[in-house]
């Protein structure tokens, strides 16, 4: 980074400093004391930056490490917390020096926004001008000369909110209110959460129009594009193109819900005419229009256009996530000459698991169906919003009403939801979405789907994913799964995910891997190496990726696990050999309860004892050798029920010798039993007589289970605030309401019930 000039003295001073600490950092037998700390209410207080201050003044003088890299980055955030931002720039200045080698070639990192604030901060003091010169020079000598894929990553982490870091420092004066003293490293992660937050909050309102500046520079944008769609429909587009280069270009398009999901312009930093389209100008029929219908036909148009402009070169892939990770699928229906690949995450597949699961409708599909129609899903308060659905949960759940009844309990009829009730089955109305059976056989571009095992959408990217390679045996379809909920492409994976430790090697950039399969696919240059396989996937647990032919190849043994009645330390038993006898669990579940109306299901991947609602938990003997676990789980229960159907929710866990429980997968495996064989036709229980049901599960795990650990199973039947509730009466289950659960459900399982857990040996 080009420097503005500072003064020799402070030069020297500055280096002086850095010399002398560097000098204190590896000295043999030293230990870290605590620190005196009195955590300020706010991060907002007038005395934070003094208490920051005097923290970090204390630590200087005594701050070690074996690491330099590590240690002088930690010394300019002490240095920035005292205000000495001469020195703190140097120690930078010398810190990229270290780094310069190691990080040749690759892009740009985050640091590069603490070099330019301290830079900035210094040149203020030295030049006694304001922070706004100060910092615009710094930004526009630090980001022109940058390419515009480093750009667009500066000006994106430049761009985020200060009352991010302000919560992330709050909560750490939280944790430390009750407390007189932290230890070094937690002296340290506080002083760099306020060294973030104040950065931030001193140059987040120069830092709009800095972007824009830069934007116009580099990209030329047209967002007043429309053109005609489907069913009297109109169509947005947003273009953004790279000034410069080639004249003509490949085209990335995400057909979104709406304008509030616009990634035009990184696309466009990497070399692409990032698009995109959303439906405006619905007609208002009485019937209303299905958010589902006409995404096919409209994506077509949006790609039929954009192959026809100057600045196209005739090429069009799709990406996208939930809804418009659908929109790519919708318009492969019909496959349009120039849609040449498509890259999606946790896609929506409608009549799978969007707005049910396993053929069991969820609440929020009302809240989004009438939002779609009626407000657009922008700019929503997503906390109000939330408490708002959870509300009517509550409210229909403790009414005991039909799940029609829905709309008229929140007040606003909903023709859209009643439609979708209409079709329990996967029917035809559903099948008419995306491609159904052979359909698939005529899909010969190259597909990425990438999902999470604790992703919701999951079951609809192995549907995708399934159904391709079965219809069309040379499918160019590659799945990346790993340890990832809904918001690991936007937001980045978690490195604690609801209280699990997901490994390092999961830790990958979603959205890098993708744009450099697209470049694959696009440009010609190598296929990422961690897309290698049609099937690549991280074991948790032992830190590794793996990779296999298909689904089935993931795994090369099957570990039979039969249900037994028999209760050890409170837990039924899990045994790799049946008992003889006719043993069985009996559960016993009362349909019209309702003080569990406040329920929400836990969030915490791990937990220190399992509490299933209405269920039973199953307990293997401890392991004898490490094993991993692959794919998808399938069984056979064996059981009698008094009614003609019933909804049920079976999940896997890994039970550590602690005794800690950790998920491996979320959320839960859902299925009406009518539908367990057959999600297109119903086959009702024969109730009171004992029968078979086999299944096989729609959400995949991997995880390398290690001696001593168990492997727990939760068996339970399906009643929540959230979802439709299957009274057994054999009828519409969206027409069934308290008055047909008078009699529980009674469901006896015997020990001929198994799940087959699949496994590599």
């Amino acid at each position: 980074m080009k420097r503005l000039p500072l003064r020799r003295s402070r030069v020297l001073h500055g280096m002086r400093i850095a010399v002398l600490t560097l000098l204190f950092f590896a000295s043999p037998g030293w230990s870290a004391p605590d620190f005196d700390f009195r955590a300020p209410a706010s991060p907002l207080d007038a005395a934070t930056a003094a208490t920051m201050s005097d923290l970090a003044s204390r630590l200087i003088p005594v701050y070690q490490d074996s690491d330099p890299e590590r240690y002088l980055a930690n010394l300019s955030a002490l240095q920035m917390a005292v205000g000495d931002f001469a020195a703190a720039d140097i120690s930078r200045s010398s810190l990229r020096e270290r780094r310069r080698k190691s990080d040749f070639g690759h892009p740009i990192g985050r640091a590069v926004i603490f070099d330019m604030y301290a830079h900035a901060k210094a040149v203020e003091t030295e030049r006694r001008i304001t922070f706004a010169e100060s910092f615009t020079a710094t930004y526009r000598e630090t980001v022109r000369r940058l390419d515009d894929r480093d750009a667009f990553a500066v000006a994106h982490w430049l761009g985020a909110s200060p009352a991010t870091y302000r919560e992330a420092l709050q909560r750490d004066l939280d944790q430390y209110r009750g407390k007189d003293s932290v230890d070094e490293s937690e002296a340290i992660d506080l002083i760099w959460k306020y060294v973030s937050f104040d950065a931030y909050r001193t140059f987040g309102s120069l830092v709009v129009l800095l972007n824009a500046e830069d934007d116009h520079r580099r990209y030329t944008s047209d967002s007043g594009v429309h053109i005609k769609g489907s069913g009297g429909t109109d169509i947005s587009i947003v273009v953004v193109r790279p000034n410069g280069g080639a004249k003509s270009m490949p085209a990335l398009l995400e057909f979104a819900a709406d304008e509030s999901q616009n990634y035009a312009k990184e696309c466009a930093a990497r070399g692409y005419a990032g698009v995109v389209a959303f439906t405006v100008g619905k007609p208002k029929p009485p019937g209303g229009i299905d958010p589902l219908d006409l995404v096919g036909a409209n994506a077509r148009l949006a790609i039929d256009w954009i192959a026809k402009q100057s600045w196209s070169d005739g090429r069009v892939a799709m990406y996208g996530d939930g809804y418009s990770g659908f929109a790519p699928w919708a318009a492969a229906k019909r496959l349009p000459p120039a849609l040449k690949a498509i890259a999606t995450f946790a896609a929506s597949a409608p009549g799978i698991n969007f707005p049910m699961a396993g053929n069991i409708f969820q609440n929020a599909a009302y809240g989004w169906s009438l939002r779609m129609n009626e407000d657009g899903a922008a700019d929503v308060n997503e906390k109000e919003d939330a408490a708002k659905w959870h509300a009517l949960d509550e409210k229909w759940y403790r009414s005991g009403r039909r799940y029609r009844d829905m709309g008229r309990l929140y007040g606003k009829h909903n023709p859209i939801f009643i439609r979708w009730l209409n079709h329990p089955s996967y029917d035809g109305y559903w099948q008419k979405f995306v491609p159904y059976r052979r359909q698939f056989s005529h899909i010969n571009i190259p597909v990425l789907t990438m999902s999470g095992y604790y992703a919701a959408a999951a079951p609809g990217d192995l549907y995708y994913f399934t159904q391709h390679h079965q219809y069309n045996p040379h499918a160019d379809h590659t799945l990346l799964i790993g340890p990832y909920d809904a918001d690991a492409m936007r937001a980045g994976p978690s490195a604690n995910l609801h209280g699990y430790q997901v490994d390092p090697a999961a830790l990958v950039d979603l959205r890098e891997l993708r744009f450099e399969w697209l470049d694959h696919v696009l440009k010609g240059t190598a296929l990422p190496a961690l897309l290698s396989a049609p099937v690549n996937y991280e074991v948790m647990g032992a830190n590794e990726w793996h990779h296999a032919g298909s689904l089935e190849g993931t795994a090369n043994a099957s570990q039979r696990y039969y249900l037994d009645a028999a209760v050890i330390a409170g837990n039924h038993r899990l045994n790799l050999h049946k008992k003889p006898g006719d043993g069985a669990v009996q559960q016993v579940v009362n349909l019209v309860e309702r003080k569990d109306a406040a329920w929400t299901p836990p969030t915490d991947y791990i937990s220190k004892s399992l509490a299933p609602r209405h269920g039973a938990i199953f307990v293997s003997e401890p392991l004898t050798k490490t094993i991993i676990i692959n794919g998808l789980f399938s069984g056979r229960l064996d059981f009698a029920v008094n009614k003609m159907d019933l909804d049920l929710n079976i999940t896997l866990y890994e039970q550590l010798p602690s005794g800690d429980y950790i998920r491996l997968f979320s959320p839960t495996y859902e299925m009406r039993a009518s539908y367990a064989p057959d999600r297109v036709h119903r086959h009702l229980l024969k109730a009171g007589e004992r029968q078979k049901l086999s299944f096989k599960s729609e959400r995949m795990t991997s995880r390398q289970l290690q001696p001593g650990s168990r492997l727990a199973i939760v068996l339970s039947v399906a009643k929540r605030p959230d979802r439709e509730i299957n009274y057994g009466t054999g009828g519409d289950v969206s027409e069934e309401s308290v008055a047909d659960g008078k009699i529980p459900i009674k469901v006896r399982w015997y020990g001929d019930s198994y799940v087959d857990i699949p496994i590599r040996q």
